[in-house]
């Protein structure tokens, strides 16, 4: 069962960041809460199996105690994963108010801030290549 449950995680991880890398702006609202949830799964899976409440009643040596922490930590994650994606939607629907459009538009500053690393990049291999400066004169 833990196999199972462990494939289950790795499934929705490797979906959620198939989501996340696509352009459309739903798609990555859903990769993130795809994630989120392999992340509650993965938290479920560490907590290992129920047993009795470490503070409240008595209980025998031979009782498993339950740990508190991937309980909270599952929690604090939910709340969290709430959050991120209440603000993401907000953040969706400004976009399509503004554009009509659901698609990421690639951002001019980062096309020529790529093109001029390529230029640098260029001159740099010229430089350190002294053959190959001769040959282009």
């Amino acid at each position: 069962m833990t196999v199972l449950t462990a494939a289950l995680v790795a499934v929705l991880y490797g979906t959620g960041v198939y989501m996340i890398l696509q352009r459309a702006l739903t798609k990555i609202v859903l990769g993130i809460a795809l994630l989120s949830h392999g992340a509650n799964l993965l938290l479920l899976i560490v907590g290992g199996r129920s047993g009795v409440a470490p503070f409240i009643g008595s209980f025998s040596p031979d009782d498993t105690v339950a740990d508190p922490l991937p309980q909270a930590l599952a929690l604090t994650a939910i709340v969290i994963a709430f959050a991120m994606t209440a603000f993401l939607l907000a953040l969706a629907f400004r976009s399509w108010q503004l554009t009509h459009d659901d698609r990421v538009e690639d951002d001019l500053e980062d096309r020529r801030l790529s093109q001029m690393d390529r230029i640098r990049r260029r001159r740099r291999r010229r430089s350190e290549d002294p053959a190959a400066e001769v040959a282009e004169r």
